[in-house]
């Protein structure tokens, strides 16, 4: 009887064994998780929807936390503003992470890291330089006391809500002070200097930050971390934002316009204008735009497209290239105070001065050697034979045959009737059919 319960016993215990593993299993807590998006370049509409995405699946997931590493030199007013009410009214609590060494934080990206819950840097980084710069030394001192009244009740409110350094965000603004990241935090306008995310990770682990009212306390250690990257439309539209970009596409699409109008009719160079002018519009609406500058740009393309149609090529195009090169020195440089949140963009001089090369020599060499062929006589079909003699091969009463060139052809008689074997000219061409005029012969024009 024994020997028949030993195997009983053992099944049992082996239940027991497996009942209890699986309630060990169910009771460990899973590995927290960590959402890392990374937004770098200028901020625009296109920084602001990625930035929304990458909230969206951090509270999808119900991650620990949000890790934004941002390396910007500022961007578009309204995208920051729309960025940092984001940050400010996140269900999730958000780290920015200013990375990697020599990245900056500057104008609409000190606004944006001090709305983080959480605002960290890496050691080689800085934060600042938020004092609105006007083009010229001497400017409207109601504007620009406005724009930095503005930018002020703004770094201070986002500063109050995250109790970081008034005082010093006040300076940022006001004087265009800077901070290097292991001083800013020892000013207690960041909170956490760490060499790199993994380290991050564990040095903000434990920390207490206010999420929707809320008290949370981050569990970040040992975190698993989900890369969220911009699609492929949101790094194309980003990308061209670049100022450099911007303009070089700018540029190109005049470029093919210039083509487009030395053979009249849509071809590859109208369509590569038109792809060309609508991504280069698109990039420079997130971009701080002088309307003067973009103004100077028309007018030398206007001039551009004159020089190819007159015979003074070689002056309208040295003179299209002054309005040019101005208004791409000016084309982001406003005549008036910007925002705070508004980097100091220009246009590089090396590309200016390429491109200006490039206008000048393909106006004066490649366009103007195609219209010039293009105004040759034709070298094949019907309209080669223009101006030629042929004989009438039959009658023209209008219609009829004529020789040319050795070769038959149907021709009309414009000029009364043609007699077989009579002379004529070839005057027009209609279709397929050749347009002609009698030719009088030496006697009956003596």
């Amino acid at each position: 009887m024994g020997r028949r319960l030993n195997p009983i016993l053992a099944l049992v215990a082996l239940l027991a064994i497996a009942i209890s593993l699986v309630g060990f299993a169910s009771s460990a807590e899973p590995a927290p998780a960590v959402v890392v998006g990374h937004v770098d370049g200028v901020i625009n509409p296109m920084s602001s929807r990625y930035i929304a995405r990458v909230l969206a699946r951090g509270l999808a997931v119900r991650a620990e936390a949000v890790v934004l590493v941002l390396d910007t030199p500022g961007g578009l007013e309204s995208a920051m503003r729309e960025i940092v009410q984001t940050l400010l009214d996140a269900p999730v609590p958000v780290v920015v992470y200013v990375s990697p060494d020599g990245a900056r934080a500057t104008s609409a990206g000190m606004f944006i890291t001090l709305a983080g819950h959480v605002a960290a840097m890496a050691p080689g980084t800085h934060i600042g330089a938020a004092h609105p710069v006007p083009l010229e030394a001497q400017v409207d001192s109601t504007l620009d006391d406005k724009a930095t009244s503005d930018a002020v009740a703004l770094a201070q409110s986002i500063a109050s809500v995250r109790e970081r350094n008034m005082a010093w965000v006040v300076e940022a603004v006001r004087e265009n002070a800077s901070l290097l990241a292991l001083d800013a935090r020892e000013a207690g306008v960041i909170d956490i200097v760490s060499p790199d995310l993994e380290a991050l990770l564990g040095d903000i682990d434990g920390s207490e930050v206010i999420v929707a009212g809320e008290s949370h306390t981050l569990r970040t250690r040992g975190a698993m971390l989900s890369e969220v990257p911009m699609r492929w439309d949101e790094r194309l539209l980003h990308t061209i934002t670049h100022p450099d970009i911007a303009y070089l596409l700018l540029a190109l699409g005049t470029l093919l316009l210039l083509a487009e109008l030395s053979e009249p009719g849509l071809g590859v160079g109208g369509v590569g204008a038109a792809v060309s002018y609508v991504l280069a519009f698109l990039a420079l609406g997130s971009l701080p735009l002088n309307w003067a500058g973009v103004a100077l740009l028309l007018v030398a393309v206007v001039m551009l497209a004159v020089a190819l149609l007159s015979d003074a090529d070689a002056v309208v195009t040295a003179t299209a290239l002054v309005p040019f090169v101005l208004g791409s020195l000016l084309l982001y440089a406003p005549f008036r105070p910007t925002s705070a949140a508004a980097p100091d963009l220009r246009v590089s001089y090396w590309l200016i001065a390429l491109m200006a090369l490039a206008m000048g020599g393909f106006s004066l060499i490649v366009v103007r050697a195609i219209v010039r062929a293009s105004r040759l006589p034709p070298q094949s079909g019907p309209e080669r034979l223009l101006g030629m003699r042929g004989l009438a091969l039959t009658d023209l009463a209008p219609d009829g045959q004529v020789r040319v060139d050795l070769e038959d052809w149907s021709a009309v008689a414009v000029e009364g009737e043609v007699q077989a074997g009579q002379q004529v000219e070839i005057t027009g061409v209609k279709g397929v059919h050749l347009q002609v005029a009698p030719v009088e012969s030496e006697s009956q024009g003596g």
